[in-house]
């Protein structure tokens, strides 16, 4: 399992998680500040089997791609990648379209903004 620390880039944290997970074929799992990216074949010690370099290229050709490719550090440190300012300032998005917030399945990793959905998509793990 890999951790991606957002913490200054949370307003397109949910477009990241997004595009690097269909990139590497991970499943994703939505947390505060940052998301996980897991595979359904992973080591019996936890051990990732998920790229860190894919996941680090990918992040990087999101942010080239919305032109914030110069302001963020993407780093790799064992199971943890960080995205950090290089100038000091987070990502800003206007605040006039309020984020929604994501629900995910704790089970699959499947993700919705609806929380009745997640609900009924929680059903076919119980029944």
């Amino acid at each position: 399992m890999l951790v991606v620390d957002c913490k200054d880039v949370l307003p397109i944290r949910n477009e990241l998680l997004v595009y690097v997970s269909d990139q590497v074929a991970a499943i994703p799992t939505l947390q505060n500040n940052q998301f996980t990216l897991s595979t359904l074949d992973e080591d019996e010690d936890g051990g990732s089997r998920i790229d860190a370099g894919t996941v680090v290229d990918s992040i990087r050709e999101f942010l080239d791609s919305i032109g914030e490719g110069r302001n963020f550090a993407v780093i790799a440190n064992n199971d943890v990648i960080t995205i950090a300012s290089v100038t000091g300032r987070p990502i800003e998005r206007d605040a006039s379209p309020s984020p929604q917030e994501m629900f995910n399945c704790s089970h699959c990793g499947f993700v919705t903004r609806y929380e009745t959905e997640l609900n009924v998509h929680m059903r076919i793990h119980y029944f």
